[in-house]
């Protein structure tokens, strides 16, 4: 193809200006959109914040000089377990990482880790091990602010606390009924981040009280969505999980969909995302409440239906959330943290 001999320079160079407009604007707007969070569910769009939640940060995985460990491989590793999800999510397990590496990467990043538990009614009984415990094996040599969620502020326990870690106690109403406070949490979460916690902290574990750490629970965890595998059902298929199948509820989930059963003991990862899960449970809840619906495990049914739409970009082996009554297996080479053996009779009030 040959240019007409009257064609000018000058429409040559609009035409190639044009090209490059079109270039920047595709560039431009591919790269915004491969590079924000575009969250599943409308719900999720609408509770995200019109403003930034949390302290500005700037990390990166930044490895010291001189740094001695052992040479990581590609081709020997954990060979009984799953260690990678299929949206590539890490699953941590024991011998998945090193923990010299982990350290030295994120200690020096300076970061303030939430822990938040509730200690309502009885289960304040709970609280002297939960937090003694922690104090031993969890994210030690971080800032940890706890906050201590209870109805009865007297009752919580004095305990020596680090250098760089700090308890809050914070009063909540109690209730003659455990679903209605596994219920508000979300929202306590909620409104406690709003009010406090996203100016103080730049990652949030939610954990439960009735609850202790018996080793190491550290960096490795941390991640912007965290959740664990039950240990109830990590080696069951999804027609064994106990999904709320109720369609008219707010957190089903078909019979042919899901990926694990995940414990609702802990919530977990950047505190804006975690701001947004709550804030997403907590609406779903209210709607649920005002058709006269109960999910069939509450708080932990929602985070279910959540975190199937919305995938942790980590998850947590049964290491992080065994419970003490059940064997060890094979699998599972250390307990990092554990539900405690309890008298539901004697702890929940109408049971």
């Amino acid at each position: 193809m040959r240019f007409s001999t009257n064609f000018k320079p000058y429409v040559l160079l609009l035409v190639v200006g044009i090209f490059l407009l079109l270039g920047y604007v595709y560039v431009s707007f591919f790269s915004e959109r491969l590079n924000r969070d575009i969250p599943v569910d409308e719900d999720v769009k609408s509770s995200s914040p019109s403003k930034p939640m949390v302290r500005s940060r700037v990390w990166n995985m930044a490895s010291p000089e001189k740094l001695l460990y052992k040479q990581p491989s590609v081709l020997m590793g954990r060979t009984d377990v799953v260690t990678v999800t299929p949206w590539l999510a890490s699953i941590i397990w024991e011998g998945t990482f090193d923990p010299v590496l982990i350290d030295n990467i994120y200690k020096p990043m300076n970061l303030t880790i939430a822990t938040t538990v509730f200690a309502v009614g009885k289960y304040v009984s709970f609280l002297r091990d939960f937090l003694e415990t922690a104090e031993m094996h969890f994210m030690v040599g971080f800032n940890v602010r706890y906050y201590v969620f209870t109805d009865r502020p007297h009752d919580v326990p004095s305990v020596n606390l680090t250098q760089g870690r700090h308890l809050s106690v914070i009063q909540v109403p109690g209730s003659n009924r455990w679903q209605e406070i596994s219920a508000r949490r979300m929202e306590i979460i909620q409104t406690t981040i709003e009010s406090q916690i996203r100016r103080e902290a730049d990652y949030i574990f939610c954990l439960d009280v009735d609850s202790k750490f018996h080793a190491r629970w550290g960096a490795e965890s941390l991640g912007r969505l965290v959740a664990v595998i039950h240990p109830g059902y990590y080696d069951q298929t999804r027609a064994n999980f106990p999904y709320e199948r109720r369609p008219a509820s707010m957190a089903y989930i078909p019979m042919d969909e899901g990926d694990y059963y995940y414990g609702g003991a802990m919530i977990g990862g950047f505190v804006e995302d975690v701001y947004t899960l709550t804030t997403v449970c907590r609406n779903r809840f209210a709607v649920d409440a005002g058709n006269s619906i109960e999910a069939a495990w509450q708080e932990e049914s929602h985070l279910n239906r959540y975190l199937l739409y919305n995938k942790p970009s980590k998850v947590l082996s049964p290491e992080y959330l065994w419970q003490d009554f059940k064997a060890k297996t094979k699998e599972v080479k250390v307990i990092r943290f554990s539900g405690v053996i309890k008298n539901y009779a004697e702890v929940r009030p109408n049971v």
